[in-house]
């Protein structure tokens, strides 16, 4: 099964998961996350079901580049970190 590890520094908001799933791609992955853990989908996700600007993803050490349609397929053993992207000077 595939891995949805999510970012430590969402913990100052809500207990971090981290979800396995058989979810062929990776809307479907985030799917079965928000249907565990609702809380999860207005950090990751906006109103349009897109994914934030301040969030990026990662599959097998590859950045995601699609971020409406979330469509990158999935690996039986994929390993999936959700996490906020970083800026500053």
């Amino acid at each position: 099964m595939a891995q949805l590890i999510f970012t430590q520094q969402l913990g100052r908001f809500m207990t971090v998961p981290q979800v396995e799933t058989d979810a062929a791609d990776l809307r479907g992955a985030l799917d079965q996350a928000f249907d565990a853990h609702p809380r999860l989908r207005g950090y990751v996700l906006d109103e349009q079901g897109h994914l934030r600007e301040n969030v990026v993803i990662f599959i097998d050490g590859q950045r995601t580049g699609e971020r409406q349609r979330l469509n990158d397929a999935l690996a039986p053993r994929s390993k999936v970190y959700i996490l906020q992207a970083l800026s500053g000077g």
